[in-house]
């Protein structure tokens, strides 16, 4: 539970709520995870994130997901509130990547996060809020199925910035996500539109 500062006063957050999450490398836990606490915050939702696999890539997160349902099984009474599952499409398509997880889906409130085809260009998406953390703007790139193409714009935009990436730019992630217009973003990219709407889905349930 989360205290008040005083037995009068207001509080908009009244419980912490546990997310489990399952994301492919350290790229999804930047940008999928400081999407879940900002898109809380701004309902006035507290949230904590359980990362249960968060390296390795995509057969290590559905691996790690069937074996944490099958423990769930095990343990009915403690569930989180809600599991957040990220992968790339990596060409395969949304339907597919995720028909993968609700072959062996076992819980009610699962909201997955499959950027199409790389969360990289998710960062690339609102030029304005990228020029505000790196020092220079980018243009908003077009959806091809090309595995390392998104890594690739990404390191280069942020060397037009005048930087040299250490980490390719992911280590600029959770400041592009917090400064990026949402709205627009999400009308851009479908698979972070279908992420959004999501989690806003998720969080009303919360509000009832």
């Amino acid at each position: 539970m989360t205290g008040c500062p005083s037995p009068s006063a207001f509080c908009g957050v009244t419980s912490v709520h546990e997310v489990a999450m399952f994301v492919e490398d350290y790229a999804h836990r930047q940008v999928v995870g400081t999407l879940v606490k900002r898109l809380a915050r701004e309902r006035g939702i507290e949230v904590r994130l359980e990362w249960h696999s968060a390296v390795r890539g995509y057969g290590r997160v559905v691996k790690a997901f069937r074996r944490y349902l099958r423990d769930l099984a095990l343990q009915p009474g403690n569930r989180p509130d809600l599991i957040v599952v990220a992968t790339d499409a990596n060409c395969k398509g949304q339907n597919e990547r995720q028909r993968d997880f609700q072959r062996s889906a076992g819980h009610p409130h699962v909201v997955f996060a499959i950027p199409d085809p790389r969360v990289e260009r998710w960062l690339l998406l609102d030029g304005a809020a990228f020029r505000n953390v790196v020092g220079r703007g980018c243009g908003a790139p077009d959806q091809k199925c090309s595995r390392d193409r998104y890594k690739r714009l990404l390191r280069e935009a942020v060397y037009k910035a005048g930087v040299v990436p250490t980490l390719g730019g992911i280590e600029f992630a959770e400041d592009i996500v917090q400064r990026m217009n949402l709205e627009r973003a999400a009308r851009i990219d479908r698979s972070l539109s279908k992420f959004v709407d999501g989690l806003a889905s998720e969080f009303r349930r919360w509000r009832l």
